[in-house]
C-alpha cells in the first residue's frame, strides 16, 4: 500500500522507470506490486527558485512505517531509479499512516 507522491519527476519519464522501481520496492516491502500507486504532480515554481525552472525532485511516500532499514533501501531504490532519469537531486519523505486511522469503503481496515 505504499502511496508515491512525485512532484518534479515528469510523468512521461518516470514510466520509464516505473515497472522495474516498483518490482524492486515490493521485494524491500515484501508485498505484491499491487499495493503500490504512483503519481506525478506538477508543480511551478513561483517562489525560491525562477520561473521556469523546473522543480526540484520531491517523494512523498505514504506507507504503514516497515523500520529503518526498510526505509533506508526503499529511500535508495527510489533515488537511484529517479537519478537514471538525469535528475540530480531526489528528497524523499515518509509519511508513516496508523493503522487503526486508515479505511477502505469507510470500513477500518484490521
Amino acid at each position: 500500500m505504499p502511496h508515491l507522491l512525485f512532484r518534479g519527476v515528469p510523468a512521461e519519464r518516470l514510466q520509464s522507470v516505473a515497472e522495474p522501481l516498483v518490482e524492486q520496492l515490493a521485494v524491500i516491502c515484501d508485498c505484491g506490486t499491487d499495493n503500490f500507486t504512483m503519481n506525478c504532480v506538477h508543480a511551478t515554481n513561483v517562489f525560491g527558485a525562477l520561473p521556469g525552472d523546473p522543480a526540484f525532485a520531491f517523494v512523498e511516500v505514504g506507507w504503514f512505517e516497515r523500520g529503518r532499514d526498510v526505509r533506508d533501501r526503499f529511500a535508495a531504490a527510489v533515488t537511484r531509479y529517479v537519478s537514471q532519469l538525469d535528475i540530480p537531486e531526489v528528497e524523499i519523505v515518509f509519511h508513516a499512516y496508523r493503522e487503526d486511522s486508515y479505511y477502505i469503503n469507510g470500513k477500518p481496515v484490521e
